[in-house]
């Protein structure tokens, strides 16, 4: 692969969007199954032109920041291609963060625009606003001023309810419907494909989120790659519970369908009965999840009353994804084309994908092959040398999809992309002879037990296949002795009456001893993130609490 690999496109995702438009207007682009909204490409265009129109009549410029704090709404897709069209950067942000993480977003990302929903979950976010920024209640509307954020100006509510101080979308939709197309387009000639459009602020898993910066260039060709990977054209119908604020949503998502004519069947926030309902009652082709996705669907009650002969293929991503999970998914779910695939936010996100085409066991066992014009190495951390078939090491890529760069964070920036251009995954993985990855963790999740390897993934791989076990996560504890031991965390299927003592004398006799989790707990459910990944850091900060207390009891 070379950096002068010829790219799918050089355009801007606005007139990407109007030429897939001019194909076919009435094609449908968007549809949400449980209110019958139906949005064919021409009527998209309409709205999103309107809007792109009003953030502009409300001082908005492109290279301004504009932040998106709700759900999977119909609106947060249209604010992405207004945006988009406008030249203005939009911030995603996690539905649910609280007053905190709100704060450090609105600081961090110099934020002119903030957009919300009234509250999602246990969080209000109009009070959260009105205790932030009681300045909004008194300053006319587009000229907030705040010293704690001085670049805010506008707030927007994402509804036709009125709040003062706040704009809202009808309104906008409105100014922009009386504005001049000239005006759009002239902010148009003021910026490229290699401008910033995204800034995604990564999950804060462990301290404060960092903003990526993608560009038209970095989302939109990625989503083409991701697209033809699992042959999507313009008849595949694709089903997206996954959320939006992540790469998952914006990229995989929205893109793909994008740059493949294809139409979105949006559940606004994942429910397993509503994923099943939407697919037959729309006939998907098509369905994106993690694996705890997956699992819900496919061990729902009613799973078996649901017709998905329509799917074809779809994605399974976003966290580490057991084999035999992807094995249901073809068998029971009719997706004997389903793709992995393996990124991250700062690659745009993926990198290695898996081909509709390719045969059960690479689409099982492996995360696939690097998608054209992207280098991938995987480098020793320890002493930096470039790994062969079977070594493993860090994954790294460098080309086209390589984020511009952590917003205002010019020492994190250097510290993921090295000298000669590649980004540092973070993550250990491998490559066989035929140039397939698998990924074995997060080098941070490596367990080094008395001076052994051990990578988590491999043990999970194994406790699935022990009868019973419906899902497992394997972290490390601290241990006096060894420095760290294997700890399991396993979710077992209904009917099943697992023990410790059964999952650990199953493992003895099938993998190495020093591999065998010294201490086994059942749940019934994981830490995860709103988008549906399991926290292994808080796994970790459990395991040790629970061995510790282990460790009391046995002494007493």
């Amino acid at each position: 692969m070379t950096e002068n690999f010829p790219l799918h496109s050089e355009l801007t995702i606005g007139d990407y969007f109007a030429a897939q438009r001019a194909l076919d207007p009435n094609h449908e682009f968007v549809v949400y199954p449980d209110r019958q909204l139906r949005w064919t490409y021409g009527d998209f265009d309409i709205r999103t032109n309107n809007l792109a129109k009003g953030l502009l009549a409300i001082g908005m410029r492109p290279g301004d920041h504009l932040g998106v704090w709700a759900r999977n709404i119909p609106d947060w897709l249209t604010f992405m291609y207004a945006t988009a069209k406008a030249g203005i950067v939009l911030v995603t942000m996690n539905p649910a963060y609280k007053s905190h993480e709100l704060d450090y977003v609105l600081k961090q990302s110099d934020m002119s625009t903030l957009c919300v929903i009234d509250a999602w979950r246990d969080v209000d976010y109009i009070k959260i606003i009105r205790d932030l920024i009681p300045e909004a209640q008194s300053y006319e509307r587009g000229y907030l001023q705040t010293a704690e954020y001085p670049y805010l100006k506008n707030l927007v509510y994402m509804g036709p309810e009125k709040h003062r101080g706040f704009f809202t979308v009808p309104e906008l939709l409105l100014l922009g419907s009386h504005l001049n197309d000239d005006q759009l387009r002239q902010a148009q000639g003021t910026f490229d494909n290699n401008s910033v459009v995204n800034m995604q602020y990564t999950s804060g898993t462990t301290g404060f989120p960092k903003g990526v910066m993608l560009t038209h260039r970095n989302i939109l060709n990625n989503g083409f790659y991701i697209g033809e990977n699992q042959k999507l054209g313009p008849d595949d119908r694709v089903c997206l519970p996954v959320p939006f604020f992540h790469c998952f949503g914006c990229v995989l998502g929205v893109m793909a369908s994008l740059t493949h004519r294809s139409t979105m069947i949006i559940v606004e926030e994942f429910d397993a009965l509503m994923v099943l309902e939407a697919i037959e009652k729309e006939q998907a082709t098509a369905v994106y999840g993690v694996p705890t996705m997956y699992i819900a669907e496919l061990n729902h009650p009613l799973f078996d009353r649901f017709n998905l002969s329509s799917l074809r293929t779809g994605i399974i991503a976003g966290a580490a994804v057991p084999p035999e999970t992807t094995k249901e998914a073809m068998e029971r779910m009719n997706m004997r084309q389903i793709t992995n695939c393996y990124g991250l936010t700062e690659t745009s996100p993926v990198f290695i994908q898996t081909n509709a085409d390719d045969d059960d066991w690479h689409k099982q066992y492996t995360v696939g092959r690097p998608h054209p014009a992207v280098q991938v190495r995987v480098i020793d951390p320890e002493d930096g040398h470039i790994c062969g078939p079977g070594e493993i090491g860090e994954l790294c890529c460098k080309g086209y999809n390589v984020m511009k760069g952590y917003y205002k964070m010019p020492e994190a920036t250097a510290e993921a992309i090295d000298a000669d251009g590649f980004l540092h995954s973070g993550d250990l993985g491998s490559f066989d002879d035929e140039g397939y990855y698998r990924v074995t963790g997060r080098i941070k999740d490596m367990i080094i037990r008395g001076g052994e390897n051990i990578y988590p993934l491999e043990i999970e791989d194994f406790l699935l296949s022990v009868p019973g076990v419906l899902d497992a996560q394997v972290v490390g504890a601290p241990d006096p002795t060894y420095g760290e031991i294997v700890v399991a965390f396993i979710k077992q299927r209904e009917g099943f009456e697992l023990t410790e003592a059964g999952i650990r004398e199953h493992a003895q006799k099938h993998i190495a001893r020093f591999k065998v989790p010294k201490y086994v707990f059942f749940v019934d459910e994981y830490p995860e993130t709103t988008s549906k990944k399991v926290q292994k850091f808080k796994l970790r900060e459990q395991a040790a609490e629970l061995v510790e207390q282990r460790r009391v009891e046995a002494q007493t």
